[in-house]
């Protein structure tokens, strides 16, 4: 499988802020979300997963995890917040 490379420049605003080029969100079918994801060679833009493939396409991101623990997980910051709060 032949990989081509295209390669530009983006601008970068002062909020973090840069422009996906016109032709890659077309060949990549990005809309107006992206994942976007921390590599050993930088940042992957990649488009997000459909809500019918949501957890699978995920869950090399989460191994070892069922859904039901990667989304306690993600609550878990917040429910000690409130409890917090609640406790004042």
């Amino acid at each position: 499988m032949e990989c081509e490379v295209m390669a530009t420049i983006a601008r970068v605003t002062k909020k973090g802020q840069a422009t996906i080029p016109k032709a890659l969100r077309d060949k990549f079918g990005i809309k107006d979300r992206v994942l976007v994801l921390a590599t050993e060679e930088g940042v992957l833009f990649k488009p997000p997963p459909s809500p019918a493939s949501d957890f699978g396409s995920l869950a090399s991101l989460f191994p070892g995890k069922t859904s039901k623990e990667v989304v306690e997980g993600a609550r878990s910051p917040d429910t000690e917040r409130d409890k917090k709060k609640l406790s004042l």
